[in-house]
């Protein structure tokens, strides 16, 4: 089992940057990929960024590339997202969940474990 809890949303204006965390407990962290989605308003869960295990490879959804940085700190069991150039429509409930195994997926029915999602509402 692994348990994930999200922090760090909130409420911004246009352009303006938000860091949302991710603090794993349970089973080893380090070990398996993780990656964020997020859910808007009327909108099917979206890929957005994915890290492998040993935080060497990123990936990232067109829609963030170039604003947002996925990175995690196995040793201290977290990832976070660094989000900039926040638009309105990154307005969003954000997840992180993870993958067991070194293998990354865009899937979301790929990953095992999910967190409860925190709030980002991005104002124009």
């Amino acid at each position: 089992q692994v348990q994930l809890e999200e922090s760090g949303g909130g409420m911004v204006q246009a352009g303006g940057s938000l860091r949302l965390s991710c603090a794993a407990s349970g089973r080893s962290f380090s070990t398996n990929n993780m990656g964020w989605f997020r859910l808007a308003p009327g909108k099917d869960r979206e890929w957005i960024a994915s890290i492998n295990w040993s935080g060497s490879r990123t990936y990232y959804a067109d829609s963030v590339k170039g604003r947002f940085t996925i990175s995690r700190d196995n040793a201290k069991n977290r990832a976070d997202l660094q989000m900039n150039s926040l638009k309105p429509e990154d307005t969003a409930v954000y997840y992180c969940a993870v993958k067991i195994g070194r293998v990354g997926s865009v899937r979301e029915y790929e990953y095992d474990y999910w967190g409860q999602g925190t709030q980002v509402t991005v104002s124009s």
